[in-house]
């Protein structure tokens, strides 16, 4: 069996380490920050993507690989800066998973898919008030989505709260509506 400092995830963080390694580490990935590498880390996300519409599994297996290493590339930064660690991340993800699916959840196979999407928005809005985002719905929506994932986004999380009509005709009317309040008041 192998030893565990040679599981690939340990060899990674190797790599990112002696890349970074300020006396003999690469220049460019020495010389880097959180805001310089954030484009390649979407980039690489849009990739993953493009494998997965495009059912090219050799390259989904790359592209995931790619994004890995853009994660090992940021929490590598943020140890440098005694922020938080690799570790750290993969702790923060377990909890979150946990948390988000309880062992009573996991219990319930009977519920459907619909139901357990409520339980898991209801979970991350319990946690979004926990860290004081609580005040909107649209609370948690990045902004720097790309417009139309943004729209999309706001536009379900409008239509949980019954912000959703089925036409522009009775979008009309609602505002319409609204703006009659405004008048009378």
């Amino acid at each position: 069996m192998a030893s565990h400092a040679y599981r690939p995830i340990d060899r990674l963080l190797a790599i990112m380490a002696r890349l970074r390694d300020p006396e003999r580490g690469c220049p460019w990935d020495r010389e880097q920050n959180f805001a310089t590498i954030a484009p390649y880390t979407i980039e690489e996300a849009y990739e993953v993507a493009d494998a997965i519409e495009r059912g090219d599994v050799a390259a989904l297996k790359d592209e995931l690989g790619d994004l890995l290493f853009q994660v090992v590339f940021h929490a590598r930064m943020a140890e440098e800066a005694g922020q938080f660690d690799f570790d750290a991340v993969a702790t923060a993800i377990v909890d979150k998973m946990v948390r988000r699916h309880p062992p009573r959840v996991r219990r319930r196979a009977d519920r459907s898919v619909a139901a357990q999407n409520e339980a898991w928005e209801a979970h991350k809005a319990a946690e979004r008030k926990v860290g004081g985002q609580g005040a909107s719905v649209l609370d948690g929506v990045a902004l720097a989505y790309p417009a139309l994932l943004r729209a999309a986004k706001i536009s379900r999380r409008a239509a949980r709260i019954g912000f959703d009509w089925p036409d522009a005709v009775s979008v009309i009317a609602k505002i319409d509506e609204e703006v009659s309040e405004i008048k009378w008041k």
